[in-house]
């Protein structure tokens, strides 16, 4: 008789989910709490994983909608916008507490693709980028490899926003690279286009 066989069903479950936990928390795991820090909110396009423990039928990958919402069995529609995994991950167990009590959920991010930045225009290698935390215009600028020598540098904007909430928002690169008007490094939000005429 194992040692598991003499624990109740319950307890035995959440000792196996840790000793799961422990074993696929290596380089893979790491990557991704590195890609997706604790803060970090979802966004549509994001995909996201959600498993509980023990119930094999609620274990779903699921893509944020453009309305910033998914769906999961037995709870509904989840509201996504301006809220962290924890924060999911808690409002799933509350709501499954009714059918599944002492629910262990499991929520993770696996496709940052909601997450991302435009940079287009004058520049080496124009196209979409997973946005970090803290990314700066330069530093967009950087990942879209320079600037061609036909950009005109003074004139670089960064577009945010969408329809009429739209606007400009001015990136005096030669000024900056002097070191003034440092101000307008601004950090991207998801969404942004760079856009280098």
């Amino acid at each position: 008789m194992t040692i598991l066989a003499c624990i109740p069903r319950r307890a035995r479950r959440v000792c196996q989910f840790l000793v799961l936990l422990a074993v696929s928390s290596g380089s893979a795991g790491q990557a991704l709490a590195q890609a997706a820090p604790p803060d970090y909110t979802l966004q549509p396009g994001d995909q996201i994983e959600v498993s509980v423990w023990g119930e094999e039928e609620l274990q779903r990958t699921l893509l944020v909608r453009p309305d910033g919402k998914f769906s999961f069995p037995l709870t509904g529609e989840i509201d996504t916008v301006g809220r962290t995994v924890s924060e999911i991950q808690a409002e799933l167990t509350d709501k499954l507490a009714t059918y599944i009590p002492e629910a262990v959920v499991t929520v993770s991010v696996t496709g940052l693709e909601g997450n991302r930045i435009y940079v287009i225009g004058q520049v080496t290698n124009p196209g979409s980028f997973v946005m970090n935390r803290g990314m700066t215009v330069l530093q967009a600028l950087s990942l879209a490899g320079g600037t061609t020598p036909f950009a005109a540098l003074n004139d670089i904007i960064v577009i945010r926003g969408t329809g009429p909430d739209q606007r400009a928002v001015r990136f005096p690169y030669d000024d900056i690279k002097r070191g003034r008007s440092l101000d307008q490094n601004i950090e991207l939000q998801s969404g942004d286009v760079v856009l280098v005429p």
